[in-house]
């Protein structure tokens, strides 16, 4: 398998085939533009592929696992209905290529994590946090509806109560409150992140691996329950790309200030 053509992605090949792929936009804490977002839908079936790989560890390079949206990517999209499909497609692809993906997949989820950052971090089979780590699904923040991975996964992962309040106030979540309510499956000291990813995923990599292949399509079978409402968000979402209210949330977060969206002028 060759990676060569990904442009924001690493591939690093480590024994007992283990594969850590660190997302590459530092300059911009990892945020993901068109590009990005294209290739976090797309890798995940080449990796499936990948006769050479047992596991995989994903991670950012920096300071951050992934600060959400380009907003230029964004702007792009407002009310453009060929760039809100593409868009939407991408989204769906990002969750269910993670799903479908025979191979054990292991986040390490350092500093901030949002968007679709945010969903290849906890549609990872084992998300391991550090304890800087800092996550919010923002997308209320921006005026849309939370559509990217949350409603496929949050409410069994943390229970309706939690994901109705995180999800609809967009309030930040740090490493240990995430392993507190069960976001993530570990949260350890930032210096430890790594090393503890790769203890978890060589314990997986020596391991059977059929049987932790039908471990993970069974246990996953709860996700694919969940589709429909998935689907249904990330199409409710896209029709916020069409809203007044998204142009706030776009201007709001560019001059780093709150939002006065449309209704509260009235």
């Amino acid at each position: 398998m060759n990676y060569d053509d990904y442009r924001f992605l690493l591939f690093e090949r480590h024994p007992d085939g283990i594969l850590l792929v660190t997302i590459n936009r530092p300059d911009v804490l990892n945020a993901t533009n068109n590009r990005l977002h294209w290739e976090l839908s797309k890798v995940w079936r080449d990796i499936d592929d990948d006769d050479e790989v047992n596991v995989v560890v994903i991670t950012g390079k920096g300071r951050a696992f992934s600060a959400g949206g380009d907003l230029d990517m964004i702007d792009q999209m407002k009310a453009n209905h060929d760039n809100i499909m593409q868009a939407f497609k991408e989204a769906g692809d990002i969750v269910y290529n993670m799903i479908d993906c025979r191979k054990p997949i292991i986040s390490a989820i350092n500093g901030v994590a949002v968007g679709a950052g945010l969903a290849v971090a906890l549609m990872a089979d084992i998300p391991i946090a550090a304890e800087n780590m800092r996550i919010t699904d923002g997308h209320l923040r921006l005026g849309v509806a939370a559509g990217d991975h949350a409603v496929i996964i949050w409410p069994l992962l943390c229970g309706m109560a939690k994901a109705k309040y995180y999800l609809l106030t967009a309030d930040f979540i740090d490493g240990k409150e995430a392993e507190r309510i069960g976001l993530v499956a570990l949260c350890v000291p930032n210096d430890q992140l790594m090393d503890r990813a790769f203890e978890v995923a060589r314990k997986l990599a020596r391991g059977p691996q059929n049987a932790a292949r039908f471990t993970k399509r069974a246990l996953n079978n709860w996700l694919k329950m969940f589709g429909p409402a998935f689907d249904a968000s990330l199409a409710m979402e896209m029709l916020g790309f069409f809203s007044s209210d998204l142009a706030e949330g776009v201007s709001a977060l560019k001059e780093k200030r709150q939002p006065l969206f449309p209704h509260l002028r009235r």
